[in-house]
């Protein structure tokens, strides 16, 4: 049977016109003439946030005004993804804007804080040291995830500051990472900021874009929350970080709907204070804003129509929101059904800047820029996809996706059965067969999985503590 196409052919292009500079010369003389005033970047990431978490994705009862506001002014991806099911793998996708697994760092899945022989090479190009090249001012807020001080850190890949978590997580209150230490700083120096995580981050934010706001250079602020990531712990559940002071931060007792509707919600507003403050400082028009998830949603996510969770490579455990705004660039209300994974923004967001690559790597990532502001069509896409727990592997290339859990593989066809329920894989054999052997080719381009990653190192009340309660279920088949 043929490959089918449909994604191209059922997307609708986007409404935004390039201009008439585009029109006549394409799309990069359109960019090169903005150049002369280089956007802003901030670049928000949630926190296990699933694809059906916000009202504009769909969520029945959590309201989001303010990133509701955020993609009507701007691109909703409906087929936005994580480059891995956790955490600190996509982060190493989205500042190498490469395939994780092409560095040790990104075999770890996720990075655990006592492994402090692996992380981000500090020689590594990356998204905020090759902005910095281009004369941009950088900061980090909030998690790194990315290897533990002093070999590794966000001041040694291209941040000029930090401030925020080292590690994984950390309780909302106290700021106790899982070894009980505090795990909150201010560039290298311990910090002691009290309140609820979410407000803390969101007040450095808009102190740095206020700050910036006074300088000469353009800024790229990545504002990496930690929120609706464990421990369930909503504003104004200072009781229950002080429960948890001498318990796992992964409280299998703890949370409820309500709860993580509530840490959603503030997540929204202290988003809107942020967004607030660039329009304040006069710089919403030229500041490219991108939302979006390092993977899947836990256990109280929402990610309808999708099955699977953090952790999984079924859907739900990596299709994520993704929301693109640049009102000087773009027409607003647009819905993208371009094909995005993390490693993506790192070209894109490089081409909007005007800055050049790095000659000793080569993207894996696409620049789609062209295809967010509506100067080209959808882009067809192969994307590819693994995990050792219960040994996962998956490819997606047009509405096809394989995918392999334990020693079951099935074929399925994303445009209409996103559910995956259906194997296709007998019915469709030719497409099944070339998609396996695709992946594996692809494989063998990648460092190979290591034994002595968390898997095979921590037992399971460790692991949990690290990854919660959503590890993939030992079925098979994801029908089931």
């Amino acid at each position: 049977m043929p490959q089918r196409s449909r994604i191209t052919r059922r997307a609708a292009l986007l409404t935004a016109a390039a201009g008439t500079v585009a029109a006549k010369f394409g799309a990069g003389a359109a960019f090169a003439q903005a150049q002369t005033q280089k956007p802003n970047i901030l670049f928000i990431m949630a926190d296990d946030m699933g694809y059906g978490d916000l009202s504009c994705y769909g969520h029945p009862d959590i309201k989001t005004p303010r990133l509701d506001r955020l993609a009507a002014g701007g691109v909703r991806l409906v087929q936005g993804y994580a480059n891995s099911p956790v955490c600190s793998a996509t982060r190493t996708a989205l500042i190498t804007g490469r395939y994780q697994y092409r560095l040790r760092l990104g075999l770890e899945e996720p990075l655990l804080n006592p492994r402090e022989d692996v992380g981000l090479p500090a020689d590594a190009p990356t998204l905020p040291s090759l902005l910095r090249q281009a004369g941009y001012a950088t900061m980090l807020v909030g998690k790194w995830h990315l290897g533990m001080a002093p070999t590794f850190g966000p001041q040694l890949s291209g941040y000029e500051h930090f401030y925020g978590l080292r590690g994984g997580a950390v309780d909302y209150y106290t700021h106790l990472a899982s070894t009980r230490k505090p795990d909150l700083w201010d560039d290298d120096k311990p910090a002691s900021d009290p309140g609820y995580l979410t407000d803390v981050l969101a007040s450095r934010a808009v102190e740095a874009i206020n700050g910036y706001a006074k300088g000469k250079k353009p800024f790229f602020l990545s504002l990496h929350f930690t929120a609706p990531h464990w421990p369930w712990e909503a504003p104004g559940d200072e009781a229950e970080a002080e429960r948890l002071r001498t318990r796992s931060l992964f409280h299998f007792d703890g949370g409820t709907p309500a709860t993580y509707r509530k840490m959603v919600e503030s997540l929204d507003t202290q988003i809107g204070r942020v967004l607030d403050a660039l329009a304040a400082n006069k710089l919403d028009q030229n500041t490219i804003v991108v939302f979006t998830s390092d993977n899947g949603g836990e256990r109280f996510s929402f990610t309808y129509p999708f099955t699977g969770r953090k952790t999984e490579l079924l859907e739900g455990g990596l299709r994520v929101p993704a929301i693109f705004s640049w009102p000087r660039q773009i027409t607003a209300g647009s819905v993208s059904q371009q094909v995005a994974m993390t490693m993506d923004w790192m070209p894109t967001l490089l081409a909007a800047a005007g800055a050049k690559g790095d000659a000793r790597t080569t993207p894996d990532g696409q620049n789609l820029l062209p295809q967010l502001t509506g100067a080209s069509p959808v882009l067809p896409r192969k994307v590819f996809w693994r995990y050792k727990t219960n040994a996962q592997r998956a490819m997606r290339d047009g509405d096809f996706k394989f995918l392999k859990i334990q020693d079951n593989t099935f074929l399925f066809d994303l445009a209409d059965d996103p559910m995956e329920r259906a194997n296709l894989k007998d019915r469709h054999k030719d497409v099944f067969d070339r998609l396996q052997a695709e992946w594996r080719m692809w494989n063998a381009g990648m460092l190979p999985e290591v034994d002595d990653s968390y898997v095979e190192s921590f037992t399971g009340d460790q692991l949990a503590d690290h990854i919660g309660s959503s590890a993939p279920s030992k079925k098979a088949n994801p029908a089931d």
